[in-house]
């Protein structure tokens, strides 16, 4: 069951002379669990992703000081700001001073106080989609056209390198179709690319390759090849690099890949769904939310990784069965301290969704209730 410390209580204002005649909502403060001891961090922000064409992202944030979950932020700290933080919420980011939203409809990245979460700028990128930083540039993928499943899609996508101290873009990588997730290591960018909106009804129409781009030079290097469909790509401890497929929701099962990076090329595939996933020390906490188009139903799935041995452990991230409540799992995060891993919950995709916070041992902690579509984490590291 869910418990919260404290009722929820929605509040309606209009912003006069700054919306015009547009409702919006203050911020919500609710108390989740006891005051805790902060060591690096002090929270962490979650984004939610709102729906497609209706404007309503989100900026949620957990202190870990107080225990206290605020939701909707940046509309109350920003009422200057005419759509509020915009249309579908895709990633976020903290680098320096900064929070980066990645807004994909939109086709923006809000830039904001990592501390007030008050507007910095807005850094225009059509169809932007993940974000990751080094030596002073933010790295954003872009499917650089429009939102459209088309089969004879012939925009090719591209890794926008943006100047942090300006807020402009400087350059572009051109990459495969439709790039999702991308990471740094060692001075090279790697790229998933999905192929996304050509694949539907077609598996070959699915991109397969992960782009491999030299810092340096800012020059493509090569493809390696993975699987049909690629969506995530994150680097463990050793630099290593572990790939997701989404499959083609068919035939084709979601899967994760262990890429070698001095071998370049796949040395392992585990055979779990993949979604989405958070590696914390030598372990990656991942879940499956898996949807096949021939039986029309979800499979939701929990599992723990080595990434040494690259073996499924036999522990489960939830263990006190309270995982069949959660309709759709869309989010992960582990605290790098306690070990407390949180799961979102978008439930219908339609209605506010949920985080729920689980200890080391897999038992639930507490519930709260979020933005609609909850899925992006970003720590707030305590400077000095």
């Amino acid at each position: 069951m869910r418990s919260l410390a404290a009722t929820l209580v929605l509040l309606l204002i209009l912003f006069s002379g700054c919306r015009g005649d547009v409702e919006a909502h203050l911020s919500e403060e609710i108390e989740v669990s006891p005051p805790g001891t902060i060591k690096d961090y002090k929270g962490f922000y979650l984004l939610n992703e709102g729906n497609m064409g209706s404007n309503k992202a989100t900026l949620d944030y957990y202190n870990f000081a107080t225990g206290t979950y605020t939701k909707n932020i940046y509309a109350e700290r920003n009422p200057h700001v005419p759509k509020e933080l915009g249309d579908v919420g895709n990633d976020l980011g903290i680098y320096g001073s900064r929070l980066y939203a990645v807004i994909n409809v939109s086709n923006k990245i809000e830039v904001m106080d990592i501390e007030t979460v008050k507007r910095i700028g807005q850094i225009d990128i059509p169809n932007c989609r993940f974000i990751k930083f080094h030596g002073g540039y933010a790295y954003v993928t872009s499917y650089a056209g429009p939102v459209v499943i088309d089969p004879d899609y012939t925009q090719i996508g591209y890794v926008a390198k943006i100047d942090t101290a300006t807020l402009k873009m400087v350059n572009r990588c051109l990459v495969g179709f439709q790039p999702d997730e991308l990471e740094i290591v060692d001075g090279k960018i790697y790229v998933a690319n999905s192929g996304g909106y050509m694949g539907a009804d077609n598996t070959e129409g699915y991109e397969r390759t992960v782009s491999v781009i030299d810092i340096a030079s800012f020059k493509e290097e090569k493809r390696i090849d993975v699987a049909y469909n690629l969506e995530r790509i994150k680097a463990d401890s050793r630099g290593d690099l572990w790939v997701s497929s989404r499959g083609d929701y068919k035939n084709l099962p979601s899967r994760l890949f262990f890429l070698d990076r001095k071998l370049q090329k796949v040395t392992d595939t585990i055979p779990i769904a993949a979604s989405n996933y958070w590696i914390d020390d030598d372990i990656l906490y991942v879940y499956g939310s898996e949807f096949s188009s021939v039986t029309r139903e979800w499979t939701n799935s929990y599992s723990m990784v080595d990434t040494r041995t690259r073996k499924v452990s036999v522990r489960k991230i939830i263990t006190d069965g309270t995982d069949k409540e959660i309709e759709k799992p869309y989010g992960i995060m582990v605290d790098p301290e306690t070990k407390d891993v949180y799961i979102t919950d978008a439930g219908n995709y339609v209605t506010p969704g949920a985080l729920h916070c689980y200890d080391k041992k897999g038992k639930r902690k507490w519930s709260v209730v979020t933005g609609n579509i909850p899925g992006h984490f970003a720590l707030l590291p305590v400077y000095e």
